[in-house]
């Protein structure tokens, strides 16, 4: 029998707030992982949390260090009790688009696939199938993916990944740029969002867009010293030649960096750089370069006197804050429950002879009854829908919600938002100002399994993460 699987990615990181304060800041590292020294090239697994608690850590120059993705694609988080030491490189940038075409490696069977984001990014969308001049590539995965190649006949690039900007736009039609997110304060620590796939020509595929980079916090109690290097890149379009071959696919958007100790020092490389569009692809069917992505220190003494790329904000130590926004979170598709954890890689899947339109049901705490959801459905080719759900019922503390939403057949990605404006009785459990701006507005999303996010949206128009003012 076959069956139609559904891609459920869910948005997780661990946020740390840190306010001003004259004491010196400690990590909160327990230590139980011990000393971390390593001498040769080594690949981490990451813990399901993604936390390490070292005492100290020591990358001698020469050495390379990168991460195994968890099942929740969380962020890198390394605490240290002691002093952290970066002389060799930390690596955590997204993956090249495979090329298609001529220009490919010969094995026509990964033609389209996407780069891989690193740990805490998200992946590229897909290029368009061969046989079909146009067919549309797919949706970068993340916040700020790029959208696809969907012009049904001609062949166009995908759009980049966007981040702190927005993500560029493809060379030909000068569209689908994936849209900016988060804060500078990089509270929620995320990473980089994939870049757009491209459409195929008649004889080869379109390529794969380029993973975002991935997000790592380092947080030491004592120094953090870089003289070598911390790489979040944004991974490559594919790019793809021959006769007719498809388009190249958009770049994936750079990833985060956050630094915080009572000291940092070195002149290392930091660099959290968008990546750009396969090529040649005929000179105008490129896609978009991907946005730069985020790099923050924090620290009582700063003696670094280097730029980095893009350059970075600063900020005081402080502590670890605790929590208590809205929540929103899609409870099942179809009937099937949400995985307690889901994985990222097919967490539902649903017999072909589920019919459309299906059900989508969520769960709320914090936003008034009365709100509708919007719901999007993001396909691994082709361009996204959305739907409105019924309003939340229950009580504020506890409401539900239903859409109804047409699911295409192969992998998806499911989210939803609910955005609502504060009133005199809501205002009484958010802030009313923000940086000195009237909130208006809330926020809430969520993954189809996944953390919720809030964002604070002001009378002026600025969007301001709920954690950047605990």
């Amino acid at each position: 029998m076959k069956t139609r699987s559904y891609l459920i990615i869910a948005i997780m990181g661990l946020g740390l707030l840190w306010g001003a304060d004259a004491r010196a800041f400690t990590s909160g590292s327990t230590g139980a992982d011990g000393a971390f020294a390593p001498a040769v090239n080594t690949t981490l697994q990451l813990p399901p949390n993604g936390v390490f608690n070292f005492t100290t850590v020591n990358i001698p120059t020469g050495v390379t260090v990168k991460f195994l993705k968890n099942s929740a694609n969380t962020p890198v988080t390394i605490l240290a009790s002691g002093d952290v030491t970066v002389a060799g490189t930390i690596d955590i940038s997204g993956g090249n688009a495979a090329n298609t075409g001529a220009a490919g490696d010969g094995n026509l069977g990964d033609d389209g696939q996407p780069g891989i984001g690193g740990p805490g990014g998200f992946n590229g969308g897909f290029g368009g199938p061969a046989g079909t001049l146009g067919a549309a590539g797919g949706n970068g995965q993340g916040p700020g993916g790029g959208s696809p190649g969907v012009v049904t006949t001609a062949i166009r690039g995908g759009g980049g990944g966007g981040f702190a900007l927005v993500g560029g736009f493809d060379n030909n039609s000068g569209l689908g740029g994936g849209p900016a997110y988060g804060s500078p304060t990089l509270l929620p620590l995320i990473g980089g969002s994939g870049g757009g796939g491209a459409t195929a020509g008649t004889n080869f595929g379109g390529s794969g867009g380029g993973g975002g980079g991935g997000a790592i916090l380092i947080a030491s109690s004592g120094t953090i010293s870089v003289t070598g290097s911390i790489l979040a890149n944004g991974g490559t379009g594919g790019s793809s030649t021959g006769t007719n071959s498809g388009a190249c696919g958009g770049g994936g958007s750079g990833g985060a960096i956050r630094l915080v100790a009572n000291t940092i020092s070195g002149n290392g490389t930091l660099s959290a750089n968008g990546g750009g569009s396969g090529s040649p692809c005929g000179g105008v069917n490129t896609g978009g370069t991907g946005s730069v992505g985020r790099i923050r220190i924090e620290a009582t003494t700063i003696t670094r006197t280097s730029s980095t790329t893009p350059p970075y904000t600063t900020g005081a130590t402080g502590t670890v804050f605790v929590p208590g926004n809205p929540t929103l979170r899609i409870t099942s598709v179809a009937g099937v429950a949400a995985p307690d954890n889901p994985t990222g890689s097919a967490d539902i899947t649903l017999p072909s002879s589920t019919s459309n339109p299906v059900t989508v049901t969520m769960s709320a705490s914090g936003i008034p009854i009365g709100t509708a959801i919007t719901v999007s459905v993001i396909p691994t080719t082709g361009v996204k829908t959305t739907a409105t759900s019924t309003a939340l019922s229950g009580t504020t503390d506890a409401s539900t919600a239903s859409a109804s939403v047409t699911l295409p057949a192969g992998p998806s990605v499911l989210s939803a938002s609910a955005t609502f404006t504060l009133t005199q009785t809501a205002a009484l459990d958010f802030p009313v100002f923000a940086d000195g701006d009237r909130i208006e507005k809330v926020r809430v999303a969520a993954a189809f399994g996944g953390k919720s996010s809030v964002v604070y949206i002001t009378t002026s128009g600025r969007e301001i993460p709920a954690e950047s003012l605990r």
